[in-house]
């Protein structure tokens, strides 16, 4: 894979600078069915939700046929389209029952490979790198299932902050930990929860900060920049990385799994070999996972520009 460091983003980046399209009272209203009605009905309220964005949203549209005929190998159909957009949506309407505890609802099949068996069972605390795609959420539910340490989150507040507020407002008791990058004592937060042995999920995909460093890897055919931030400060904190993906496989259907990207307190490699190595075999394993599942990528929006 090609790659290129210490790459300037632009001063506003593309995604966090796009209005949100969420309209509040539509996703109360769904909210409502979901938690009053059931998944089964909630589901139906999709399709007309989805056909919506799939007329109007067009630059999602564009940016939706592109990845998928980098993907598929294809021009992407109107039915494939759809689809996309319905694999998200899916995730998210998830989200509502995840957020209340209801994980019982879920089949999760959870791999792991021997390096992440070995990291979780020592109860140490991990990043773990994520992506837009498929379910970054099913994490908790994973970890809930083991009895395991407290998930927190670290994420650009700002972005879909209406959505994020609604799936708050369901469950005033949640637990989850979001740790809010750009204030003073972000690094702090993540070091503590590190300390105390937990998970620290963190979507490495898109940048987290204006003007943030990034590398530029051949991505589906094209090159395309990632973030370097997330693997800096899994370095400065000696922190081990785990890749953390929760493909969403249909019906009630999520496999979970986790990899060993690197440790971050191994000294036997510098610094900028080590990030490397580490974010070229994420690279590498995100692609794997959007060519197995790739209805499941939900970036709507040119990720190669």
């Amino acid at each position: 894979m090609r790659t290129s460091d210490n790459i300037p983003e632009k001063s506003a980046t593309e995604w966090a600078a796009r209005p949100e399209r969420s309209n509040t009272l539509a996703i109360r209203f769904i909210v409502w069915v979901a938690l009053t009605l059931g998944r089964r009905v909630a589901r139906l309220f999709l399709y007309p939700i989805c056909l919506y964005f799939f007329i109007f949203a067009a630059e999602a549209r564009r940016s939706s046929r592109k990845y998928l005929r980098k993907v598929l190998g294809r021009e992407a159909r109107i039915g494939d389209g759809f689809r996309h957009i319905h694999t998200f949506a899916s995730t998210i309407l998830d989200r509502v029952f995840l957020l209340n505890g209801r994980f019982d609802k879920f089949d999760v099949r959870v791999h792991l490979d021997d390096a992440a068996q070995r990291m979780i069972a020592s109860k140490r605390g991990c990043i773990l790198l994520g992506a837009h795609l498929g379910s970054f959420e099913i994490m908790r539910a994973y970890a809930d299932q083991i009895q395991g340490p407290p998930a927190s989150v670290v994420m650009y507040e700002e972005n879909a902050r209406k959505l994020n507020s609604v799936l708050k407002a369901i469950n005033p008791d949640l637990t989850q930990q979001v740790i809010a990058l750009g204030k003073v004592d972000s690094m702090l937060k993540v070091e503590q929860a590190l300390q105390r042995g937990e998970f620290i999920g963190i979507l490495a995909d898109r940048g987290l900060e204006h003007g943030g460093a990034s590398a530029t890897f051949d991505f589906l055919g094209e090159a395309a920049k990632f973030p370097t931030g997330p693997l800096r400060m899994a370095y400065m904190l000696k922190s081990p990385v785990l890749l953390m993906v929760g493909v969403y496989r249909g019906g009630n259907r999520y496999d979970l799994y986790f990899e060993e990207l690197a440790d971050m307190a191994d000294a036997g490699l510098p610094r900028n070999e080590l990030i490397r190595q580490a974010q070229s075999r994420y690279v590498a394993r995100i692609e794997h996972f959007c060519r197995e599942a790739p209805y499941n990528w939900f970036n709507f929006f040119d990720f190669w520009k």
